[in-house]
């Protein structure tokens, strides 16, 4: 199958330039096609400038732009969400503002994007109108928060991750966006969905997407099947087999909605979608995160610890969060501020997020999201919690995500541990779970290690022996920590059992490493003498000990099929 823009054609009209005089007396030259676009450094994208490169003899109608001046334009943009210029989107799920600034919505509800927008506009006598949109001035929109008008509420701002644009694959109720296999899984598999039940997820690869659908039997079993959706080279279609060839995935899904065609059934049911964390209190606290205490309402005391005590709270009457009070003394603001700042740089699904801080008087706090089971030690050792090794597996795999983060980064934690990792709702019997206490968290220098301040107290039994001895600490004693942390999730219990500080340092510089518990499978424990190789070099990345976790028993599925496999890849996930 060709290119969108295969069909043959003259090379058409020299480009030319608008004529002189225009406001600032410096002419932008109008050039045809991507020509023009290179001129104005706009367009990176090399897929959009190949398909920009193919556009032929049709005379561009495009906007001529000379500074901030339009001097033509285009009023109705109905294929990019458009309307009269406007940019449209919609709320994918409800959202009660608290602050002045930030707007209230319900699902469904359509609103207005009010950033400054040129739409530059292509028109091509064979293929018809191709059209693009550029955001020159985003004065007011950022990557979190975006600045709209509501039809009854008036200006304000939304969260990102609740809305989309009316014309994205975001408001499809199948679509879940960037998730990872074993999210999926857990979304399509929950109690009490039907056969047929299935989402679309963006893949790591640029453009690829999957569908993940719940092939159950009867409820006996749950067993779950993934395809690849790829795009054409050109990118002009989607497929799962190059028999079946789709102009877009809204038609695949709907294709597949009539008939299985090869699929291991039809799709019947789009899976709940998952609602967003918020990332920030409000608009205004993304970037100005000190906030007045009085704001704040301490709502139950959930426990002690070695710099302050930790409380249920809520943020103006609303917004559940926990709330961290810093003993007096135990840091000064400076170096408070330059912990937290640490904090509120890092943004990924598997860290608690942190939202504000109070340091106008002591007592300090620290205002982060609310996980509703606390942590992770004190979950495993209720017995209540009764958890299956897969769902071990799964929680494993998601502290490695959010270690991946940090170790991209060059962020080293120092005290990963079961108390540091906090636990939330369960999906499809699998807890959430998200690395936690980054009030010990450093940013590395160039040589990779972090040298630790004289008379600087560590936790020997969970902590790297190189960092032990020396204090030095890198993201491989991290991994260390991590091998400790399996220790801790699979067997419920503290790692060197019968084993003092003292005597734990000395056996494990001699050599010495936990024997494998009953509980823990080989190749677990396998992984976890990697993570406790004396030499730090050898220990395994994060990276790699996510793509472990992630793909555990998909890879041990005698039907796994192996990424890279052409034409219907799929894989079974049973529990």
């Amino acid at each position: 199958m060709g290119s969108c823009f295969s069909q043959p054609r003259d090379s058409g009209p020299s480009p030319q330039p608008i004529p002189n005089g225009y406001p600032n007396g410096n002419p932008y030259p109008v050039m045809a096609g991507h020509r023009m676009v290179a001129q104005m450094n706009v367009y990176k994208d090399d897929q959009m400038m190949r398909k920009m490169s193919n556009l032929g003899n049709g005379q561009p109608a495009i906007f001529h732009v000379n500074g901030s001046h339009v001097l033509n334009s285009t009023n109705t943009i109905g294929s990019t969400g458009s309307r009269n210029g406007n940019i449209r989107v919609i709320a994918l799920y409800d959202y009660e503002s608290r602050v002045d600034g930030d707007i209230s919505f319900k699902k469904d509800d359509i609103m207005i994007l009010l950033d400054e927008r040129l739409v530059f506009v292509f028109s091509d006598n064979n293929s018809g109108e191709i059209r693009f949109s550029l955001n020159l001035d985003a004065k007011k929109s950022n990557s979190d928060w975006w600045f709209v008008r509501h039809s009854k509420h008036g200006v304000g701002y939304a969260p990102r991750n609740f809305i989309a644009r009316i014309d994205s694959l975001e408001v499809e109720e199948w679509f879940a966006g960037k998730i990872t296999r074993s999210m999926a899984e857990k979304i399509v598999s929950a109690p009490n969905l039907p056969r047929g039940t299935f989402l679309v997820r963006r893949r790591d690869q640029e453009n690829e997407y999957a569908l993940t659908i719940n092939d159950s039997d009867n409820g006996r079993i749950t067993n779950v099947k993934h395809y690849k959706i790829k795009p054409l080279d050109d990118g002009c279609g989607f497929y799962i087999t190059t028999r079946k060839i789709f102009p877009t995935i809204k038609d695949l899904v709907a294709y597949y909605s009539e008939t299985s065609a090869g699929l291991c059934c039809k799709l019947t049911y789009a899976a709940p979608k998952v609602a967003p964390q918020r990332t920030d209190l409000s608009s205004d606290t993304k970037n100005n995160w000190e906030i007045p205490r009085n704001e704040l309402q301490l709502v139950e005391k959930l426990g002690d610890g070695n710099f302050g005590e930790v409380y249920y709270g809520k943020w103006r009457d609303i917004v559940e969060v926990a709330i961290k009070t810093m003993k007096k003394g135990t840091m000064s603001p400076e170096a408070f501020l330059r912990e937290a700042h640490i904090m509120k740089q890092c943004n990924h699904p598997k860290l608690v997020r942190l939202y504000a801080v109070c340091t106008k008087e002591e007592p300090f706090f620290i205002v982060t999201e609310f996980m509703k089971n606390g942590s992770l030690l004190q979950y495993l050792k209720k017995p209540d919690n009764v958890l299956s090794q897969s769902a071990l597996v799964d929680m494993c795999a998601q502290i490695a995500s959010g270690m991946m983060y940090l170790e991209d980064r060059k962020l080293v934690h120092r005290d990963l541990a079961a108390r540091n990792v906090l636990v939330g709702d369960k999906i499809s019997g699998v807890p959430e779970v998200k690395v936690a206490d980054f009030g010990l968290a450093r940013t590395l220098m160039e040589e990779d290690i972090y040298e630790a301040t004289t008379g600087a107290k560590f936790p020997i039994k969970w902590t790297a022996i190189e960092a032990a001895i020396y204090g030095n600490f890198t993201v491989k004693s991290d991994v260390w920590s991590f091998g400790i942390l399996l220790y801790e999730i699979f067997t419920r219990s503290a790692p060197y059992p019968g084993m003092s500080n003292k005597q734990v340092i000395d056996e494990v510089e001699r050599g010495y490493r936990m024997p494998r518990p009953v509980e823990i499978d080989e190749p677990i424990y396998s992984q976890m003498l990697k993570c406790w190789d004396q030499n730090p070099e050898r220990r395994p990345t994060f990276e790699y000990l996510h793509a472990f976790f992630e793909d555990y028993y998909v890879s041990s599925q005698p039907s796994y099929v192996p990424s890279g496999v052409d034409d219907v890849a799929f894989s079974h996930y049973r529990r």
